[in-house]
């Protein structure tokens, strides 16, 4: 497999770790959005204390995941 080479001598990432930096970075994004609407989704629904921090990791947790898969799968799919 070839691999490019930039204007100065670097090369470029491979496919698999791209898909690896697509998955990253659509976890961080898809928790950082769900830490703010899960915020407030929990707290509209009346949840407190270890119920609330549950709640909002449980989202984060899941939002980030799917949000990751689907930018890792994007990522893999222009390689």
């Amino acid at each position: 497999m070839l691999v490019a080479v930039g204007p100065y001598g670097q090369s470029q990432p491979s496919c698999f770790n791209r898909v690896k930096i697509g998955f990253v970075v659509g976890c961080a994004v898809g928790m950082a959005a769900s830490a703010l609407f899960g915020t407030f989704s929990c707290l509209r629904i009346g949840m407190r204390g270890r119920e609330l921090m549950g709640g909002i990791g449980k989202t984060m947790m899941q939002s980030g995941g799917t949000v990751g898969t689907f930018r890792a799968i994007r990522m893999g799919i222009r390689c």
